[in-house]
């Protein structure tokens, strides 16, 4: 039997990590990237280069709704890049927006006959972001189960990972120095090594360079 997997993809470290990840473990997969106003189209662009380099069915889904109705540092020029003050969630997370990007990807799965969905949340390095939380996919995995009549499984290849972590499975899977070099991470659209010194860089520098320490002393 054709096992088939729907990927959410955005073109960054974690999302890329998880698209190899489906390709070695199901027979077919389909990215699935949303378009929410993010303001780097060049998001999208790595997103659409990196499926057509790798023979990818990709979709790009609308959801410039988000953006009307959770205003953050991803969408809107006019807000900062900003880590959480204490006990706060960081400028950049997106309200409901996990949420909503695995209900469509459900949709979409369905109407493909997939029951697979992949996604890169992570609990052990997920800046406080309660979407990306284990229980959290299983409640949702549950409803979107329930809402559909379908037997769906989401899974989470990175929840129990920190980036170091993830730098391994990217290698595992033969893919370090695509990963190193063709995605896009940075907050403020550069990709590779990005910017360096935004949370979204910095954390993945750490993750690098940890990993690179461990795989030297090994």
């Amino acid at each position: 039997m054709n096992q088939k997997a729907v990927v959410v993809f955005s073109g960054g470290q974690d999302s890329t990590t998880c698209l190899f990840w489906a390709l070695k473990e199901f027979d077919e997969v389909i990215a699935v990237t949303f378009d929410y106003g993010q303001r780097h189209l060049q998001e999208l662009e790595c997103a659409r280069s990196i499926c057509q380099e790798n023979g990818i069915e990709h979709h790009i889904l609308d959801m410039s709704l988000l953006n009307q109705l959770a205003p953050n540092a991803l969408t809107r020029h006019d807000q900062k890049v900003e880590k959480g003050a204490e006990g706060e969630l960081p400028s950049t997370f997106v309200e409901g927006r996990n949420m909503l990007f695995l209900t469509f990807s459900g949709v979409l799965a369905k109407v493909k006959g997939v029951k697979h969905i992949v996604t890169g949340v992570c609990e052990t390095d997920f800046s406080g972001y309660p979407d990306c939380r284990d229980v959290f996919i299983k409640s949702l995995n549950v409803t979107l189960n329930l809402s559909m009549d379908y037997e769906f499984v989401v899974h989470t290849p990175l929840m129990w990972l920190n980036k170091a972590q993830t730098w391994e499975l990217a290698d595992q899977l033969g893919k370090f120095n695509y990963i190193r070099e063709k995605t896009l991470t940075c907050y403020h659209g550069i990709i590779g090594s990005g910017c360096g010194t935004c949370p979204a860089c910095e954390l993945r520098q750490r993750g690098l360079e940890t990993y690179l320490e461990q795989k030297e002393g090994v």
